[in-house]
């Protein structure tokens, strides 16, 4: 065998050990961590060969794409993120592993109009209240941002009834797109969800005393056909190295302190993360 023909096993043997270590990622995400999540992935894909599948969902409700009811249906997932309630409830309920929930980033609620439109002012409470109740029509989000809206801070500021003829609940779609095609005067949601759509002028976030800031975390689905690629995906999105990726997103990323719990550290002990 010359020395030649060695060498082309060699390589041979090297590309079906890559090929035979990479694994299929399932990753279920809600829309508030996206746009962070997607330019991430590419590069986690790239680092470890793994190869990552994502659908996409809200943290909470009953439309049928939303991550509970996915996997209520048995969808196959190794991975969710979604807001950190939304999580709890499903370690509760036996689908998230315990222990394994990892805080990625923290999110506020951002008020988009159309472009070119005038802007409200949201900048105290009392402002707010006061767009709200000139706004012709308001489309809020069927995930956490929107259900704080609709259960808490419309009651709070005292016009839940005169708000429920012209708020609307928005399911399977961006609130951001219902606005900038004009079905909506005024739109709320994650910032990080409003920013990447074209179309959408940023009035700004709500207000101290209105805003409600959302944690979104990771979690290890039970039964999970990939444990350890899932668990190294987990540390790389939480990876303080990323935290540039996440900021400009309009995220906050989580401070380095908020390392991974015993459990995910375990299970991410190997194959370990190149630095």
């Amino acid at each position: 065998m010359n020395k030649t023909f060695r060498a082309v096993i060699g390589v041979a043997l090297i590309l079906w050990v890559a090929v035979a270590a990479a694994a299929e990622v399932r990753v279920m995400s809600s829309g508030g961590f996206t746009a962070a999540y997607n330019e991430l992935v590419t590069a986690f894909e790239h680092r470890m060969h793994h190869k990552v599948l994502t659908a996409y969902g809200a943290s909470m409700g009953s439309a049928p794409d939303s991550i509970p009811m996915r996997l209520q249906r048995g969808e196959p997932a190794d991975i969710i993120i979604l807001a950190a309630p939304a999580l709890d409830d499903l370690v509760k309920q036996g689908k998230v592993v315990p222990g394994s929930r990892v805080d990625l980033a923290r999110s506020s609620i951002g008020m988009v109009v159309r472009a070119g439109a005038p802007k409200p002012d949201i900048s105290t409470v009392e402002a707010l209240k006061q767009t709200l109740l000139a706004a012709k029509s308001i489309a809020y989000s069927a995930s956490a941002s929107g259900t704080y809206l609709s259960t808490e801070l419309f009651p709070k500021l005292g016009i839940a009834e005169q708000l429920k003829p012209k708020a609307r609940r928005i399911e399977s779609e961006r609130v951001g797109t219902i606005v900038a095609r004009g079905d909506a005067e005024i739109g709320f949601q994650q910032i990080s969800e409003l920013l990447p759509i074209p179309g959408l002028t940023m009035v700004g976030p709500l207000p101290p005393g209105a805003q409600r800031v959302t944690i979104f975390s990771a979690g290890l689905v039970v039964g999970s056909a990939e444990p350890k690629a899932a668990a190294d995906l987990v540390r790389f999105l939480a990876s303080p190295e990323n935290s540039q990726v996440v900021s400009k997103t309009g995220l906050e990323p989580m401070t380095p302190a908020s390392a991974p719990p015993a459990k995910i550290k375990q299970e991410m002990r190997e194959p370990a993360l190149s630095r």
